[in-house]
């Protein structure tokens, strides 16, 4: 290798390891306040009902803010929206920091919320910027860092805030992290050079923002309301027709958000089917598996009664192999081929599944199965982004990984609602039933399964190099 072909491999080196770097710090901001809740809840005087708000606040924000960065990143440039979305990022962590009442606290969180606009925004750039096989290189590791950040960011925020006694100050860590990601995006990562046409479509935005919090609005209220509440009815219905509104207004429009009949193709829109129950499955299983694990048998009849730090040592080798699973998504879709290895990673998550459905009276049924979870869940959140970005035009690669970010989340929404539905349906007064966890988990394993089929079902061909991107010189 030539001197200029060396420099150019280490540039390539450093600029993945910078957004590398962000990732982590995602992963780390997102999940970096949840051991901190009750703490949290007593700063602010919250009742435990408010807390959710903490929650739903940057959900719903993240709802609007990935598909208006990802179409604006199209528009504008990528880097340039990357460096806006870490900014706004920065200013809400600090905010949260050093909030003096929930309203800023809440105002914090939605600027967080601009947290998850910033791998669909990597992801386009390193697939414009870079050969085929080196994109989804970094792809994977992007994926599998965000995932890292998040196991970092339970551990350390936790222990950080044993040892400092004080959330506000236990805050400043993840608002020093995205503090330090700032000057970061300005040192060496290029600016994508593919351009979409025309302008931004602020009437789809808004129709398509307005939709996703109405829906997300209805399904969070589903566990309290019921799902024929008129709490839950309401906004679910006037979220399908803002939705229908929404493809009326995309149809027609010059300059379109996003093109529906290029989703329409099968390329792409079984991916889309793929990503909404694969939601389901991954994040309806992650509360009731918690909760499992930590009631008390002598109470409930089923359980292991197991402290936070237990429950955190049973989780972190699934963490792990998940971490591992994303990270060597390109290594093994390089053999075997992107389909069949989102076949086999949602195969073995439902088998894990429908190991813990059979199998739940010894923890060492959970040690055992819940690595194999985790190793096809890395696996599978490392491939998806890819087949989508591959599928789209390069010009719209922001938003096709915005609205599959977006796709993802509803599909989590809408667990949230079942999971709870089906536990408290399920319930001997305000106990679940062990039979209710295993309704959790069969339901999941079969949205596992259904999305096998989903990949078997959508046309790809290997051969996506051919498509690659040049990179500049």
């Amino acid at each position: 290798m030539n001197a200029p072909a060396k420099s150019s491999a280490k540039s390539i080196r450093a600029v993945v390891g910078i957004l590398v770097f962000f990732e982590l710090t995602s992963g780390f901001l997102q999940m970096s306040i949840t051991p901190l809740l009750p703490a949290v809840g007593d700063l602010h005087g919250l009742a435990d009902s408010d807390l959710n708000w903490i929650s739903s606040v940057q959900l719903l924000a993240a709802a609007v803010m990935v598909p208006l960065f990802g179409r604006l990143g199209d528009l504008h440039g990528h880097r340039r929206m990357l460096r806006v979305a870490l900014a706004a990022m920065a200013v809400g962590t600090l905010l949260v920091a050093l909030a003096p009442n929930l309203g800023v606290l809440l105002l914090g969180r939605a600027l967080q919320g601009t947290f998850a606009a910033l791998l669909p925004l990597e992801i386009a750039l390193v697939r414009d910027r870079l050969p085929a096989d080196l994109a989804r290189r970094a792809i994977a590791w992007l994926v599998g860092s965000l995932t890292l950040g998040g196991v970092l960011g339970m551990v350390v925020m936790g222990a950080a805030h044993e040892a400092i006694g004080n959330v506000g100050a236990s805050l400043l860590i993840p608002a020093v992290l995205a503090g330090v990601c700032v000057p970061l995006s300005f040192l060496a990562v290029p600016e994508s050079l593919s351009r979409a046409e025309g302008r931004a479509d602020w009437p789809g935005l808004v129709l398509l923002g307005l939709a996703m919090i109405a829906i997300l609005a209805g399904v969070s209220r589903a566990a309290s309301a019921g799902w024929t509440g008129a709490a839950t009815l309401l906004p679910l219905l006037g979220g399908l027709v803002l939705l229908a509104v929404w493809v009326r207004v995309e149809l027609r429009a010059k300059d379109a958000l996003v093109d529906l009949r290029e989703m329409a193709d099968r390329r792409v829109a079984p991916f889309y089917g793929v990503a909404f129950v694969f939601g389901i499955a991954f994040f309806g299983t992650q509360t009731p598996d918690t909760t499992f694990m930590a009631a008390d048998p002598a109470e409930t009849g089923y359980g292991f009664g197991l402290s936070s730090m237990d429950l955190a040592a049973v989780a972190l080798p699934a963490a792990f192999t998940s971490v591992i699973g994303a990270a060597g998504t390109a290594v093994i879709a390089r053999r075997v081929g992107y389909r069949p290895a989102l076949v086999a990673s949602f195969a073995l998550v439902a088998l894990g599944l429908l190991g813990q459905a059979v199998a739940h009276d010894a923890l060492w049924h959970f040690v055992v199965l819940k690595p194999l979870i985790g190793l096809g869940t890395g696996i599978a959140l490392g491939a998806m982004p890819t087949v989508i970005v591959e599928g789209a035009d390069p010009a719209r690669a922001g938003i096709a990984t915005a609205l599959y970010n977006n796709v993802k989340t509803l599909g989590g929404a809408v667990a949230g609602g079942i999971v709870a539905s089906v536990l408290a349906t399920m319930a001997l007064g305000a106990v679940p039933t062990e039979g209710a966890y295993v309704t959790v988990w069969l339901l999941c394993a079969a949205c596992c399964v259904a999305a096998c089929v989903l990949v078997l079902f959508a046309r790809r061909t290997e051969s996506a190099d051919a498509q690659a991107p040049v990179p500049a010189h």
